[in-house]
């Protein structure tokens, strides 16, 4: 096999499935703070920067 034709296989490797691949993990990542029951998992993470917070005193 010479470097042109693994240069080839890759080439079409990616232009096929590895862009499947890529569109499937962007919907899961997106879609992955909206499954149910993290709600309250999302709101604890936003609040976490007041954790501290003692109203500028």
């Amino acid at each position: 096999m010479t470097d042109h034709s693994t240069y080839e296989t890759l080439r079409h490797f990616a232009d096929s499935w590895g862009l499947l691949v890529m569109v499937i993990l962007f919907a899961g990542l997106v879609a992955w703070p909206f499954r149910p029951g993290s709600k309250k998992r999302n709101r604890d993470a936003a609040d976490l920067i007041f954790k501290d917070d003692d109203n500028g005193e």
